[in-house]
């Protein structure tokens, strides 16, 4: 996320590091950046106001044990913290009513998906409803994306009045969550704001005893600065609880729609980070934070893990007893985490990243092993040792790949499998991967 802020972010550290942290060491970062922060649309009045609160800091006293460097990375990662919004959401998992409005274009109908999918993946049982009467195609892009993450879905195809659908929808549905998706316009203006206001009253009406109305606000990361007007302006008419950044993943401008919402007030809940059912992330600033200048995660990745990972299969991973289609489902779970790049970047590795030769090649051939391994027979899945030349030629033919390429599969079971039989799996836990083993319950 912000790929060409946190370069230059940490390539300003990095010099940093490599100088010693003097006075005119520390005077080159702040100028750097600077820089950085205003290339990515954050408001030039708080860069400045961040910076002279650094100067300051960086001439305080040091902790006892810390060296110049580390006090001044510390004293930096605390006050892009403080700019970005300082506190981490809290998210109730109680019944609720979600209203999500926005501009147009702003994302709001597949935030809607990943907002119901992160709900679900909570024990939560959400449905949609399609209120975007608007934009063409709305209604059918809403109803795909809930039959793929299988959810229930309402939306009436022709009604022009949103209130009465969602009257209809609300009638049908007792579900736990219920996420209705409204329609944008080019502009804020009194149409949208008096449908809008509309919604909000239907769906308050039906608001039962310890349930809760959530009006969260739909903002596109490439609106940089322009956020600040928005967030007032749905807040005044509203009374937004919360705001979702999307599209963070393809925009320089998106420390620009962050500081913005936090100097207004307005509560970043979550961020997209990808186009995926499963990019959705609280947003977290020290974790944010962490991952913009280069430091580890490894909390997001665990959480990942847990949701994306089978435990069982997981186990048997570890104890070199598994099958090709175990070694395979357990790729597709870490690739569901993200591609190889975010990960190693959540794992404060993304200098490391760079370096690996074709990793974008080495993720397309894994996209391909799926179809490898559905041209092969139960026998062939289950004992990939009877898998001769002949068979080879078979299975290349079925799933329209070459024969290397299901040799390189072959080949990378077998090597995974032996690799896992040669480690024993007490002494990993007693290593530094005990912390891991534990979240599969591995003891």
């Amino acid at each position: 996320m912000l790929k060409g802020l946190s370069a230059k972010l940490r390539e300003s550290l990095e010099k940093l590091a490599r100088s010693g942290a003097d006075k005119e060491a520390v005077e080159e970062l702040l100028r750097d950046m600077q820089r950085s922060l205003i290339s990515a649309d954050v408001d030039v009045r708080s860069v400045h106001e961040m910076t002279e609160a650094l100067r300051k800091r960086c001439q305080d006293d040091m902790l006892p044990g810390m060296t110049r460097k580390e006090h001044v990375i510390k004293a930096v990662y605390e006050e892009l913290t403080r700019i970005m919004g300082e506190k981490k959401p809290d998210v109730s998992l109680g019944r609720k009513k979600i209203l999500l409005v926005g501009l147009y274009a702003s994302g709001k109908t597949s935030t809607a998906a990943k907002l119901a999918r992160f709900y679900k993946k909570k024990g939560l049982r959400p449905a949609l409803v399609a209120c975007d009467t608007i934009r063409p195609a709305a209604y059918e892009q809403l109803q795909q994306l809930a039959e793929k993450i299988e959810v229930p879905f309402y939306g009436e195809k022709g009604e022009k009045e949103p209130a009465r659908i969602l009257s209809n929808a609300l009638k049908r549905f007792d579900e736990d969550v219920i996420i209705i998706d409204s329609a944008g316009r080019n502009a804020l203006e009194s149409e949208l704001i008096d449908e809008v206001k509309r919604l909000n009253e239907t769906a308050k009406k039906s608001v039962k005893e310890g349930e809760s109305l959530e009006k969260i606000l739909v903002l596109p990361a490439d609106i940089g600065q322009a956020a600040r007007e928005q967030a007032a302006s749905f807040h005044e008419a509203l009374g937004i609880t919360d705001v979702i950044v999307t599209k963070l993943d393809a925009t320089a401008k998106g420390g620009g729609a962050l500081t913005a919402c936090h100097q207004t007030g307005a509560k970043v809940k979550f961020i997209t980070v990808g186009e995926g059912v499963d990019d959705l992330e609280l947003y977290n600033p020290e974790k944010f934070v962490s991952r913009l200048i280069g430091f580890a995660d490894l909390e997001t990745l665990l959480e990942k893990a847990r949701s994306n990972i089978d435990e069982d299969k997981a186990k048997k991973i570890i104890k070199g007893d598994f099958d090709i289609e175990d070694f395979y489902s357990q790729i597709e779970g870490v690739r569901g985490m993200g591609s190889l790049s975010q990960l190693m970047d959540t794992m404060g590795l993304g200098k490391m990243a760079k370096k690996v030769p074709d990793m974008d090649v080495q993720e397309a051939k894994m996209k391909k092993w799926k179809y490898i391994i559905q041209s092969m027979t139960a026998e062939e899945r289950a004992n990939p040792d009877v898998v001769n030349s002949s068979r080879i030629r078979r299975i290349s033919r079925g799933s329209g790949c070459t024969e290397a390429e299901v040799r390189e599969l072959l080949s990378n079971y077998h090597k995974s499998k032996k690799m896992m039989k040669m480690i024993s799996p007490g002494k990993l836990k007693r290593g530094g991967m005990a912390g891991l083993f534990r979240q599969f319950g591995l003891k």
